[in-house]
């Protein structure tokens, strides 16, 4: 679920169950209220930069999965601004 980026000492992981992450994720465990898990989520994105892979991540994750459709050369791109974020 989401995405892992684990701690030194720990290898990353890229399968989970519901209930591991229920006992086990600090945002969305068991228990959580929607109060805390803002004040949590608010205080945390605070400190982060802007992901490395973002910009590609989402051109094909708003696709479910599937590169954005070949242009008209035939040749499939994935966009990066070079004057924008």
């Amino acid at each position: 679920m989401c995405h892992d980026y684990p701690p030194a000492g720990r290898e990353a992981a890229w399968q989970c169950t519901v209930a591991q992450q229920r006992a086990t994720n600090i945002h969305v465990r068991d228990g959580i209220g929607l109060e805390e898990f803002v004040a949590l989520r608010t205080a945390r994105d605070a400190t982060l930069e802007m992901p490395t892979l973002i910009l590609p991540a989402v051109q094909v994750n708003i696709r479910a999965g599937h590169f954005p459709p070949p242009e008209s050369n035939g040749t499939t791109y994935l966009k990066i601004p070079v004057n924008a974020l």
